[in-house]
Parts: C-alpha cells; structure tokens; sequence
C-alpha cells in the first residue's frame, strides 16, 4: 500500500541551518522512501497570518524556500511540490470544513488561546489585536490535509493538537456527507534537531541569532567566527556538553569526527580553530547546495514553472474531489435536481457520546458529541481518569443538575438546551 505522506512549510522567513537540519535535510531524505507519495506545500496563505502587511517579504521567502527545498535535493518529478495559493479548492474546502466545525474546537487551539491569555494578562480585551485568520488557522491546515487525504504527517509536539483537530473535522464532514476524507494519523518527529543559535539560546528568527542557510562563504565563516563561547585560553580543556559551537558541528558531521574535536576540546583545542573546523565542516555540506541555490535565486521564471507544474499534479487530485465534495454538500446543477432522499447521515438509533481521553500535558480530559460528531461541551484537564470518568458519570446520572453544579470544569460548544437534551438521550432511564 502506497502511504500519502504532507508537508507544509510556511513562507515567511529566510530559510536558516536550524531549519535545513531540523526539516529540510530529513524530509528530502524522507521524499525518497519507497512505497510514499509525498506532497510538499509552500503555506503562503498562512504566510499572511504572520506578516502583517508585508506582501514583499511573503514573496522574498516563497521563492528562498523554494529555491532551498529543489538546491537541497527535492526532485519535483517524483513529489508534488506545490504552492498553498496555486489551488483554488484549498480556500473552497476550508469553507466546507468551517461549516461543520464547532466554534468551541477552535476556541480551544493554542495560538488563539495563547493570544487571549496575552491579552487577558496585559488587562486588554480577550480578542484584541486576533484576527480571524489566527482564529481560523487550524481550519485551514485542515483542508491542506483533508484535500489530498494525507495519511500521514510529520510534526513536532507543537503542532500535535491541528492534526487532531483535522481529524475533528473530517469525522465531522463524514457523518453529515458520507466517507470522504482519510482521518489523518501524526507522525511525531521525536529525533528532530534544535540547533543552537550565535548566542547558544535556541537557533530562531525571534532572538535574531540566526546562521542563514545559504550566506556567501565568506559570511559565512565570519558568522561562525562570532559564535559567543567563554573564556577558556588555549590549552584549557573545554566542555562538550552546552557547547553551541560543539552541538553545531555533531549536526553535520560524522560519528568519527565527532568523536575526534571531542578528543579536541579536552585536549584544550583554541576557540578559534575550533571554530575553523566547524566552518569547514558545514561549508563542505553546503557549498555544493549553495551553488545550486544561487542559480535558482539568480533564475525565479524556473522556480515559477517548477510550482506551477507542481500544481497541476496537485490539481489532478484536488479538482475532481472538491466536485464530488460539492455534490455532497448539494451544490449541484439545477438540472440533475432529485427527490429528497431519507435521512441516511445518522444510523438507527445513534445517540450523542462522551469520548475521554489523554492529552500531551499529561491530563485526562472528555468531551460530548452528538450524533453527528459535533462538540457539544468539554471538560477541562484531570489529574487522573477515574476524576473524568466521575464527571461523566454525573453528566449521565443528573443531566442538567449537573451541567449547571460542574460549570467550572466544563466549556459549552453549543446551547445549554441541545446538550441538555443530548444528555437526557443518556440517562440510564431514556
């Protein structure tokens, strides 16, 4: 069985070594397994979510992180390599799924409630300075997902809570429409490196310590020649564990070499040969992409074509589904009208449901859904299962008693009166 696997990556920024070896190296490398089709996006929708206006700085880095994806060896005739703003269906489909998602889903992502916890801290309104894209972002990543039926997805921790909230969505859609979309599964990059920066904090754009990918040689040695390290004089054994410059070069070279500037710094090697060798070692992984990258830069109209073959793969797939996603939906020719069938969305004798489970932060949590699979109330997090399983208990036993005497430790997704009456359809006696 072939396994779809996507990837998007957001165009907002310049492409750094963090990100070459946290993501780029790993997913090329990933592209050429057998037995996957592999989709690869750049996310320039989101891009606008995060650039404030900025429209230069969405296409400067649509093109950096095209030119870096094809000079780090992503073939474009065996993936898709697409761009997000190239299908149309894409922004249709975030409609479709907006229609049949909860407002208390999305209530609930982290970057909206991040926001509002910001806001509520600095004594501002809840909602201030949130847009709704930010507020809508998950129902986006969803049909980028949901639109080529991905069944796998590679990504951090972080971003753990969009998958299953496409898989929400999804499970939504297929109990008002049918089986359409594949409920995608995480694929959690356990193993991805965090580069340390210039200043050996963490390698990102927001502290400004970044090494870019793809600087000239000549930068970038002076780049590295800046890395901050102490004060120890040559001859002086120096640690490798903390080291900035030490965990930069473990990225990029071998089991042996590592093993050998090991044997350097506690043989005392001077802060400035050190950096030498690590400068030498990541010029002589990049030097050969860099050349290739620079050639892409200097050639955007080949760039271009290479997208836009990309989306008409893409398209291949995405147009005939978004018709058959719109006939179910009943966005139909006038002329093909039929009788109104029976309801066939809910089998016989479906009843609303509570579904626990655990989460990342080590919390147990439940939530009710209705027939459909619509959120209809979630708890907050409990220490352990039995505490939910309690709650639970009380919600079936008592019904809107208890809804009102929990209140505390529960976020309504719909009207008091269609929970309530969801929760009567469970009462031990119904």
């Amino acid at each position: 069985m072939t396994t779809r696997v996507l990837t998007g990556i957001t165009t907002s920024g310049t492409p750094h070594l963090g990100n070459y070896v946290g993501a780029i190296r790993p997913t090329v490398r990933a592209s050429r397994q057998p037995d996957t089709e592999n989709f690869y996006f750049l996310a320039d929708y989101h891009a606008l979510i995060k650039t404030g206006g900025d429209p230069a700085r969405v296409q400067r880095s649509t093109l950096e992180i095209a030119a870096t994806w094809l000079a780090c060896g992503l073939d474009p005739d065996k993936v898709t390599f697409y761009r997000q703003s190239d299908i149309p269906e894409i922004p249709e489909l975030t409609w479709f799924l907006t229609c049949v998602t909860g407002k208390g889903l999305l209530n609930r992502a982290h970057a909206y409630k991040a926001s509002v916890d910001k806001n509520t801290a600095a004594g501002e309104e809840p909602d201030h300075g949130v847009t709704a894209g930010l507020f809508m972002y998950p129902v986006l990543m969803a049909a980028d997902i949901l639109m080529f039926n991905a069944h796998q997805v590679p990504v951090g921790r972080d971003q753990i809570q969009h998958i299953e909230m496409a898989r929400d969505m999804a499970s939504s859609f297929n109990h008002l429409y049918g089986e359409h979309f594949t409920l995608p599964e995480v694929v959690i990059e356990e193993h991805v490196a965090t580069l340390p920066g210039l200043d050996g904090r963490k390698m990102s754009k927001s502290y400004d310590n970044t090494i870019p990918l793809f600087v000239p040689r000549e930068q970038l040695r002076k780049l590295i020649m800046g890395i901050v390290t102490d004060s120890r004089a040559p001859g002086e054994p120096k640690d490798t564990e903390g080291s900035a410059l030490f965990q930069l070069y473990q990225a990029f070279a071998s089991a042996e070499e590592t093993a050998e500037l090991a044997k350097a710094f506690a043989a005392g090697i001077a802060w400035g040969e050190a950096k030498e060798r690590l400068f030498e070692r990541l010029d002589r992984e990049i030097a050969p992409m860099r050349v290739v990258y620079d050639e892409l830069m200097r050639d955007p109209a080949r760039i271009e074509a290479i997208l836009k073959a990309g989306a008409v793969k893409a398209r291949a797939i995405a147009t005939p589904f978004t018709a058959r996603l719109r006939h179910a939906v009943g966005l139909r020719p006038l002329h093909q009208l039929v009788a109104p069938a029976q309801d066939t969305k809910v089998g016989k004798g479906a009843k609303p449901a509570f579904k626990q489970y655990r989460e990342k932060d080590g919390l147990f949590y439940f939530k009710l859904t209705d027939v459909r699979g619509d959120l209809l109330l979630q708890s907050q997090g409990f220490a352990n299962p039995r505490e939910a399983a309690q709650h639970i208990g009380r919600l079936q036993q008592e019904g809107l008693s208890a809804l009102e005497a929990l209140a505390t430790s529960l976020e309504l997704a719909a009207d008091r009166s269609v929970i309530a009456d969801a929760l009567a359809q469970l009462a031990p006696d119904a």
